[in-house]
């Protein structure tokens, strides 16, 4: 009995002792006097539309900054307070272990290593009040809401904008695609060889995978068919979460009167229009992230070769308070390694560098704000020249009748005659790109002969479907300009011809098309199923025969379109699920039995199968992946539904005419509410967007003030409801 005390009191102890090392509870946030101090420096007034939509309206553009984050926040704070977390690099302790490879990455981009640098010196003091007033805002949220405002985040500083900015932007490119690669314990690496060696680069590895898609599409006053300028807007995103679309209007009396989409905790539209022009952004694909594969001391592993000389890793240690339970969280550490190429990782395999566009880049806020406030083609390239976005495609248009493709990046001044596709040698400093090349080298059309823009994740040397398309020859290889076409650019080069007007009508019968092209990804998987020998398997002989009547297209009324769209998915889906696609007689088989499985036929029409699923509402949707209707599943569900989850979601087109009078109509895939399910804007404009309709945008105060529900001032007293 006293041994089994013993052991007991041990016991006890040890689990103090645990306790006493897990303990690690978060600190309290500032009381609500002190995070609504700064509010009082600042007057914005809300309008709220008839969709919920905030018109925000402010003396200053600060004012509409601070009004911003309180909208913003009243709507998805908790979103808001995620992307915070993670780019602060705290998200493991509110999220658990599935965020810390997050809060890793967030150490070893060096993202608060770049604000500590470069904020007090490379921010503008107009761009520094600028944040502080959207930061204001959210602490000002965050006063009024503790009880959902989480424990230990307010207040929220301005120095957050920017780090948002450092830590997202490489991944739009596809850097994530890079660090997977490196991350790989089957990586052979793809050693780029001195272009004097006389031999090629050997072993060549995986490409990377392409990003999911966006459209976009402008046309100058003589295309057009009725001397109207047309921009659509149409960026495929996620339906919901920290990069989902959020629509907002922002007015002030400095000039600031633009309306678009923005992302949980960013301080301007991120694309959208004002008064004298409009850009859609699309994502671009170039080559801009390289891998080094760094030579490591045999005698010291702290140690990389270059130019015959072993030099240190520059080494911290990353700690990430992981959330176990409650006041509870284990303290994980990782080594962050850094070489003079960029950011080092240790794998399986070796030991390598990475050196991507956007690394240090701080500028992207300011770049944003001049964009929303230029006027002309002039100041917006201007604006653009701040060169501080690492790669997005803007199509732009303006009221004077201007239409331009920006094939816009960061490109490295990377040295001639290496094969940069693959994984570069370490060891030699003469690879190690400074800088990128200047802004005036970025691949740009403008006013092309055939009056019509247009980009769908393509390459840029077919971006009109004239004869005055940007030549590859006209860029170096180092550039590392994507040669992809998509399904989408496939699909408008079939629907155009150069010369037959596109009126609205037929613009927008493009932007809705839902069929796969010739030479597609889709039509390869066909092809492979219609040669597939099926003689010894009569089922499949009957829905060989159902399939190969289909048409290619996706709208929801079809009735060959299930068993196709089905039967393509998996392989058009597999770039970004990164699930291997089942061969194509397999992918055929398997949609054969999915739908007798569900339906019982194999002919149920598309929109039975495809829905667009929000709440209590649930509607047929046409459209598929890498259609330019494009919908995109979660994923192929048990009840033998697909749920968009992805693809269209904000959507605008934007018109001027040849008096200057501007005209816009917009719609949301759900609402202006991302997250509250007992709003009536959680899920009110799904019709209009199932049904490929609009709502008119609202653009003069009197158009807003006659459809308010609501108008306000936060920090003020004055609240009216409607």
């Amino acid at each position: 009995m006293r041994v089994l005390k013993w052991i007991g009191i041990a016991l006890v102890l040890l689990l103090i002792g645990v306790g006493a090392w897990l303990w690690n509870p978060l600190p309290s946030n500032q009381d609500r006097d002190t995070l609504s101090a700064a509010a009082a420096s600042y007057d914005a007034e809300i309008i709220r539309d008839n969709y919920g939509v905030p018109h925000i309206f402010g003396k200053t553009d600060n004012d509409a900054a601070f009004g911003l984050a309180y909208a913003h926040a009243e709507d998805d704070f908790e979103t808001i307070q995620e992307s915070v977390a993670a780019t602060r690099g705290v998200l493991a302790r509110y999220k658990g272990v599935d965020a810390a490879r997050t809060d890793y990455l967030v150490e070893l981009l060096n993202v608060w290593d770049t604000i500590d640098k470069k904020y007090e010196s490379d921010v503008p003091a107009d761009v520094k009040a600028y944040a502080t007033a959207y930061a204001a805002g959210l602490n000002l949220y965050a006063a009024e809401n503790p009880k959902t405002t989480w424990a230990g985040l307010a207040p929220f500083k301005p120095q957050d904008v920017f780090a948002g900015g450092i830590f997202r932007t490489p991944f739009f490119y596809g850097f994530d695609e890079t660090l997977l690669n490196v991350y790989n314990d089957d990586k052979v690496a793809s050693i780029s060889l001195d272009p004097g060696s006389g031999r090629e680069a050997w072993l060549v590895g995986p490409k990377n995978a392409p990003p999911r898609g966006s459209n976009a599409f402008a046309v100058m006053p003589e295309r057009s068919g009725d001397n109207v300028t047309r921009l659509v807007i149409n960026s495929h995103q996620p339906m919901t979460g920290p990069v989902a679309w959020w629509e907002a209007h922002m007015v002030s009396e400095e000039g600031l009167d633009i309306q678009g989409g923005t992302f949980p905790g960013s301080p301007t539209i991120l694309h959208g229009f004002n008064r004298h022009l409009g850009w859609a952004n699309t994502v671009s694909k170039p080559d801009l992230a390289d891998v080094y594969v760094l030579t490591i001391n045999p005698e010291n592993k702290n140690q990389y070769k270059l130019d015959g000389e072993w030099l240190d890793f520059e080494i911290e240690t990353a700690k990430m308070a992981v959330k176990l339970w409650g006041p509870f969280a284990f303290t994980a550490k990782r080594e962050v390694l850094t070489s003079k190429h960029g950011p080092a990782i240790r794998t399986n395999t070796g030991t390598y560098a990475l050196r991507y566009a956007g690394m240090g880049a701080i500028r992207q806020t300011e770049q944003r704000m001049r964009s929303a406030k230029a006027t002309n083609w002039q100041e917006f390239y201007d604006s653009m020249a701040i060169h501080a976005v690492p790669a997005l495609n803007y199509v732009y248009a303006d009221k004077d009748g201007t239409v331009a493709l920006i094939h816009n990046g960061q490109y490295p001044n990377r040295a001639a005659g290496w094969d940069w596709t693959g994984d570069m040698p370490g060891d030699r400093s003469d690879l190690i790109w400074d800088g990128y090349l200047p802004y005036e080298s970025v691949p740009i059309l403008r006013n092309p002969a055939s009056g019509f823009i247009y980009n769908a994740n393509n390459q840029p040397y077919s971006a009109t479907d004239g004869a005055d398309n940007l030549k590859p020859g006209d860029f170096p290889e180092t550039m590392g300009l994507q040669t992809n076409q998509t399904n989408r650019s496939l699909r408008i080069m079939e629907l155009t011809d150069g010369t037959t007007p596109l009126d609205r009508e037929t613009l927008l019968a493009i932007k809705f098309d839902n069929a796969y092209a010739a030479g597609s990804e889709a039509d390869e998987v066909l092809s492979a199923v219609y040669a597939y020998d099926w003689s010894a398997e009569p089922e499949m002989e009957t829905a060989l025969a159902h399939l190969k009547a289909w048409d290619r297209a996706t709208d929801k009324d079809n009735r060959h379109a299930a068993l196709g769209a089905l039967t393509v998915l998996h392989q058009i889906t597999e770039q970004f699920t990164r699930i291997p696609a089942p061969s194509p007689e397999d992918a055929f088989r398997q949609s054969v039995t999915y739908l007798n499985t569900h339906y019982g036929r194999i002919d149920p029409t598309w929109g039975d199968v495809n829905r667009l699923v929000r709440g209590d509402v649930s509607l047929p949707v046409s459209g598929a992946p890498d259609t330019l209707r494009a919908i995109y599943p979660a994923e192929i569900r048990d009840d033998g539904q697909l749920h968009a989850s992805a693809g269209d979601t904000w959507i605008a087109v934007v018109e001027w005419d040849a008096d200057g009078t501007q005209r816009a109509e917009v719609v949301n895939q759900f609402g202006s509410a991302p997250i509250d399910e007992s709003s009536p804007h959680y899920n009110d404009q799904a019709p209009i967007f199932a049904e490929e309709k609009w709502r008119t945008a609202l653009i003069e105060r009197a158009d807003i003030e006659a459809v308010a529900t609501r108008t306000y001032r936060p920090g003020k007293s004055d609240d009216t409801e409607r």
